[in-house]
């Protein structure tokens, strides 16, 4: 038996980390999706701005993937993009995005279920975690699902926390005490600046998050992390604010 795990993640090198963890793992990158908010990653390349032109912000409702953006080996070379109702441009890659984008039509079609929890929902994740999820994109955070065997499914969930994973009750509890009670996929989706203010919300200082630090961190095998990954870990506990497109 299979189950799906998934994570919420602050930023996209959070949630980077964490596709690459799992691949060193041994989890094939078939069965990892990723979804981050495409105004809360940063600057685009040169190759990517000419393909936002066509599926960017003015991409329909349920667009199809953009132009290969690159991002290294693995799951993380198949990333391109696609627009998700009440999220805008998503830059995504996975297993998980074929059922978004088919969601996403069913909401052209006049379907009750649509988007992005819609495809959570048919994953298997409950409703009301997958509204939280959808939101957490929404206001600039990123997005990793994983197909696991039942019996490795505590390891894969450990390596999804190690780089801190939001908890998602919480998370929801701080989004309903500001008036949010579900995904909206009528919704406008945040703009970068909006994004860095919501992140400056609940960003506590870096020592109070569960991400593995240099001196204690560890490969999924049980190995030291090389000096890169370790480099990698931090860059990604810093959360940088993401820099305004141009």
């Amino acid at each position: 038996m299979t189950q799906t795990l998934t994570a919420l993640y602050d930023t996209y090198p959070q949630a980077e980390a964490a596709v690459r963890r799992l691949e060193a793992a041994g989890l094939p990158h078939a069965d990892i999706s990723i979804a981050a908010n495409r105004s809360g990653v940063g600057d685009l390349a040169a190759d990517e701005r000419r393909d936002e032109g066509a599926t960017g912000t003015d991409a329909g409702v349920g667009a199809g993937l953009g132009a290969i953006i690159g991002g290294g080996g693995g799951l993380l070379a198949g990333l391109g993009l696609i627009a998700i109702p009440g999220v805008g441009p998503v830059i995504a890659a996975g297993w998980l995005v074929s059922t978004v984008v088919g969601a996403a039509a069913g909401i052209v079609a006049g379907g009750l279920v649509g988007g992005l929890v819609g495809g959570l929902t048919g994953a298997g994740v409950p409703e009301a975690h997958a509204h939280i999820y959808a939101e957490g994109v929404r206001r600039g955070g990123a997005l990793v699902t994983a197909r696991v065997d039942d019996a490795e499914a505590t390891r894969y969930a450990e390596i999804l926390d190690q780089l801190g994973s939001v908890d998602i009750a919480e998370r929801g509890d701080l989004y309903r005490r500001g008036g949010w009670s579900r995904f909206d996929p009528a919704a406008a989706p945040y703009t970068a600046d909006q994004i860095a203010a919501e992140r400056r919300t609940y960003a506590g200082p870096v020592e109070d998050r569960s991400f593995v630090r240099d001196q204690e961190a560890l490969s999924p095998s049980g190995d030291p992390l090389t000096p890169q990954e370790q480099e990698h870990d931090r860059i990604a506990a810093s959360s940088p604010s993401p820099t305004p497109l141009v």
